[in-house]
């Protein structure tokens, strides 16, 4: 269990077909009163998407990521905001590395070799992401056998390749992936879900987990995107209680009003 409240990322999706918000922050100002907002409401960190990685999302060339990309950081970045650029595109987390952002996010698990130096000569964070297609979601059926056993082995191949190439174990955040990046059946993403324990045992890193409105809560409630509000509250405090140590959401201020609750109680049940 984690004993401190988790970090929350804000989500800003900079993309015209994102499953949950469409293109509402495609243009820079939405991008950064969005960004602000969430700031304002509890975010520790901005996470920016320049292109969406749901299964029916379109492919975005780097330098597109760039151009959304750039107008956000500038105002972001002179405003102290801590910042992470979700890419899997090695031109565009290259960019993000000369721009001086606090972390990557990358959904492929950073396997382009030919960016690791310029990776292990930066201080910024990484989240290492899993996923069974080891890329952008498709419908494709989990995997056969033990899903963490899946995603162990994952994470073990990559952190051996970034270790090799001279980049820090201690800069790594390990997300499991939900939803589709775990395969279509939501029973995948609830059981990940509730042994996220198992994950942190293993490897002894810190956990993000990234469950807002995803497929596998809609599923089972028969809401849309725009009504899993309740959903998304309930699987994160669930993977807060389980030990994650940083939540990614569209939503900040429900789930600091949330850590902020669930933190009074653990207070008193530890004093008592």
């Amino acid at each position: 269990m984690n004993s401190a409240a988790p970090r929350i990322l804000g989500i800003v999706n900079i993309t015209s077909d994102s499953f949950s918000d469409g293109g509402r922050f495609l243009a820079p100002d939405a991008a950064i009163a969005q960004a602000l907002k969430l700031t304002r409401e509890g975010a520790d960190i901005v996470d920016l998407g320049p292109a969406s990685s749901n299964p029916d999302a379109a492919p975005v060339s780097a330098e597109k990521e760039i151009a959304r990309l750039a107008p956000v950081l500038d105002r972001l970045l002179a405003e102290g905001i801590e910042v992470s650029v979700d890419s899997y595109r090695p031109e565009t987390q290259a960019y993000a590395l000369k721009r001086g952002v606090a972390w990557l996010n990358d959904i492929k698990g950073f396997p382009h070799a030919g960016l690791h130096p310029a990776i292990a000569e930066a201080d910024c964070g990484l989240i290492l992401m899993h996923s069974v297609q080891e890329g952008q979601a498709d419908r494709r059926a989990a995997p056969d056998g033990d899903i963490m056993g899946h995603i162990c082995r994952f994470f073990e191949a990559r952190l051996a390749t970034l270790e090799a190439a001279g980049i820090a174990r201690s800069r790594i955040v390990l997300d499991p992936g939900m939803g589709f990046f775990l395969g279509a059946a939501p029973e995948t993403s609830f059981s990940v879900l509730a042994r996220l324990g198992e994950l942190k045992g293993r490897f002894g890193l810190p956990v993000l987990i990234s469950v807002s409105r995803k497929s596998f809560l809609r599923a089972v409630t028969g809401r849309g995107a725009g009504e899993a509000g309740a959903a998304t509250l309930a699987a994160e405090l669930i993977a807060a209680v389980n030990g994650a140590d940083y939540i990614r959401t569209h939503e900040a201020a429900p789930l600091r009003d949330a850590l902020a609750v669930w933190a009074n109680v653990k207070d008193i049940a530890r004093n008592r």
